[in-house]
């Protein structure tokens, strides 16, 4: 079932990839340089996480590396490139919550990078748990707002759209999304026996990263998990 799993995985993102590649010669052929340059960039950023994967002994979950990929694509390719943001108005922000709940799953994750250290022996609560994550989320997309003002002041772009009003948008449905995980992830550490895709992938991405500790015992060894933290507050 995980092999079938990770085969779908997979095959959409060659097929994503495969659109870039041939959006690319077709810009190409129209000659649309800057397109073509664009595309191949977002084309090379879907494989940071195949090289991230080869260049370092890190395991990334399946759905969570096709699901980074399907933001950039639809964010970068579909959004700016092909004018979503312009020709649908809700793509703007359908994205941003998009991307609220995919860095506050990224914040959950660090924790549990974190807590895996040797200098990590920390007994962390649900509710500092699920604070990180949401900050962490809330924080990275206050900084890509920083980017896009920047893009837009340094080569006259118009990634803010309207400006101000696009900026606070952007903002507050970002933070909805990570309210939401946030949310999720503090419910489950308190009712520990629900099962929810957000242990799925943290328990297999802790069985993919098997550190070694201080003493030279493993993680598994020290059975530091969702359980082991506990449903304090």
């Amino acid at each position: 079932m995980f092999g079938r799993r990770l085969t779908i995985h997979r095959r959409t993102t060659v097929a994503l990839q495969l659109v870039l590649a041939v959006s690319i010669g077709l810009s190409i052929l129209e000659a649309q340089w800057l397109t073509a340059a664009v595309t191949l960039s977002i084309l090379l950023l879907t494989l940071v996480p195949l090289l991230v994967g080869r260049r370092y002994p890190i395991f990334i979950p399946a759905e969570f590396e096709v699901l980074a990929i399907v933001f950039v694509f639809a964010s970068l390719f579909l959004g700016e490139v092909r004018g979503y943001y312009t020709r649908f108005w809700w793509w703007d922000a359908l994205l941003h919550v998009g991307s609220g709940l995919l860095l506050g799953v990224l914040g959950f994750l660090l924790v549990y990078v974190m807590n895996q250290k040797p200098l990590g022996d920390m007994n962390l609560r649900p509710g500092f748990i699920a604070t990180f994550a949401f900050a962490f989320a809330v924080a990275i997309g206050a900084l890509w707002e920083i980017f896009e003002f920047a893009m837009d002041q340094t080569f006259g772009l118009n990634m803010q759209k309207s400006g101000l009003v696009d900026t606070m948008w952007d903002m507050v449905v970002n933070t909805f999304g990570a309210a939401v995980i946030a949310v999720l992830g503090y419910g489950h550490l308190k009712t520990i026996e629900i099962d929810s895709f957000l242990e799925r992938w943290i328990d297999r991405f802790l069985a993919g990263n098997a550190w070694t500790g201080a003493g030279g015992e493993s993680d598994s060894e020290r059975d530091i998990d969702l359980k082991a933290i506990g449903p304090e507050a």
